[in-house]
């Protein structure tokens, strides 16, 4: 977390498989990138990261899972009575948040790690 520059940088890709966490690299340059953040939500990640306690800074600070996620969209779904999404399908919410605050093909794909602009596209 780059507190000074409300900025986080994203080095590795995380998975849980057969009960183990993986933590690896990624397979295209561009997925590792900086990604700003509003002032808000670097003062609540300030906030929260102060009440840990023994955290580096190669620590996840967030332990929840893609099941842990994946109930409660559903829980969150069925309570709502709208269509339950994957967790995958977020990311494609999180583009089309962009696109209607206005932001370019060029800037999403940077902001989400695409190789390109045409990956954007699709």
């Amino acid at each position: 977390m780059d507190f000074q520059n409300d900025a986080f940088e994203i080095t590795k890709s995380y998975q849980r498989l057969q009960g183990k966490n993986i933590i690896s690299d990624f397979n295209t340059p561009k997925s590792k990138r900086m990604i700003s953040m509003p002032d808000f939500l670097c003062e609540e990640l300030q906030d929260y990261i102060s009440k840990l306690y023994g955290v580096f800074p190669t620590d996840r600070i967030f332990h929840i899972t893609k099941s842990f996620l994946h109930h409660e969209m559903s829980r969150g779904a069925s309570l709502t009575g709208v269509k339950r999404i994957r967790v995958h399908d977020l990311r494609h919410s999180y583009v089309s948040l962009l696109i209607s605050m206005g932001f370019s093909a060029v800037l999403i794909g940077n902001r989400v790690g695409h190789e390109s602009v045409d990956i954007t596209y699709r």
